[in-house]
């Protein structure tokens, strides 16, 4: 949890976490292996604090310590959700597999949340896999990676008859919370693969059984997500990858912020660090502290209230996945006196 210099303490879920292995042993297909990892760095390095920037070496592959120091010691996280991203053909033992995490859950049981992830190319096998799974880890939350590629594929859609029977097995089993990237591309996947109107026709199909976590609030399609989300009570916005930016550019922070507030409002958008595309702790500090400048909190007619930010940072991905959050962390709950 976070307290600021105001008193005020946040319960934090950090909605979008990896531990992933991106290290040259584990380069399958080193061109493609060896550009997504630097390609992931390009965003970390120039998005972040130069405090924060880490050597590239380490940000291939970071050891179990100092996940946990980064996210529950200095970070201020309660929880985090593991997403994983398989990327078979491009790392030998996958980038961020269900497996790697499932390390660190039964390591750390109090502090993460264990995901799993799909994809209908694996066809019956997949679905098979996906039931065990369940069974295993009592499975919420999956993350859908649309523009991955698989051998001549290179991405699939939510619409496709194949993910719809996955879709169907995900309601079946109360699997209800579903991740899917849709955001800015990373090399050499294909942007046009990652657009977000196939959420729009599942999110209606699904609307009594499934919720629609679409990650990174469909950037650089943010208008495209708004309208679909605006009309679907079961679609939320994660912010990953928009964060960063209340350091990097806060003008532009505000405006995309503001938008997804005036559209999609603030109890369905989710606090995400990407880690470790990004470290917590300055995300968390810098966004307390943010406020909305006057003009476009007067043209939009909103504003980031604390109870706004309380929501974001953690009790709105408390609800989506039954997390019990103590009662002096609640809306309502009165601030502690600020230090003298």
């Amino acid at each position: 949890m976070y307290t600021a210099p105001d008193g005020t303490t946040y319960y934090v879920v950090d909605g979008h976490v990896h531990w992933w292995d991106a290290s040259n042993a584990n380069y399958r297909d080193e061109k493609h292996a060896d550009g997504w990892i630097r390609c992931f760095y390009d965003y970390h390095r120039n998005l972040s604090p130069a405090d924060y920037v880490w050597p590239f070496e380490l940000y291939q592959q970071y050891p179990e310590e100092r996940m946990i120091q980064d996210l529950f010691v200095d970070g201020y996280v309660d929880k985090a959700i593991f997403l994983p991203t398989a990327l078979t053909d491009f790392y030998t033992n996958g980038f961020n597999t269900t497996e790697r995490d499932a390390y660190m859950k039964e390591r750390h049981p109090d502090r993460f949340i264990l995901n799993s992830c799909w994809d209908p190319r694996d066809e019956e096998a997949g679905l098979r896999k996906l039931e065990e799974e369940a069974a295993r880890y009592g499975l919420k939350g999956v993350k859908l990676y649309t523009a991955e590629w698989r051998g001549s594929s290179k991405g699939w859609k939510l619409t496709d008859p194949m993910a719809r029977r996955y879709l169907d097995k995900c309601a079946e089993l109360g699997i209800v919370n579903i991740h899917v990237h849709k955001g800015p591309t990373i090399w050499p996947l294909n942007k046009d693969a990652f657009d977000v109107a196939d959420v729009d026709d599942v999110a209606t199909e699904y609307r009594d059984s499934l919720r629609f976590i679409v990650e990174h609030c469909g950037m650089p399609r943010v208008d495209d997500f708004c309208w679909i989300a605006t009309q679907e009570s079961n679609v939320y916005g994660g912010l990953a990858v928009l964060m960063p930016f209340v350091h990097a550019r806060p003008r532009y922070f505000a405006e995309v912020l503001s938008e997804l507030l005036w559209w999609v409002g603030e109890d369905r958008l989710t606090f995400a660090s990407d880690y470790a595309l990004w470290s917590p702790r300055w995300l968390i500090e810098k966004f307390v502290d943010f406020q909305l400048p006057d003009d476009i909190r007067e043209q939009k007619g909103v504003d980031l209230t604390t109870d706004a930010k309380r929501k974001i940072l953690g009790l709105n991905a408390a609800k989506l996945y039954d997390l019990e959050v103590p009662a002096e962390l609640q809306i309502g709950a009165a601030p502690a006196p600020a230090a003298v």
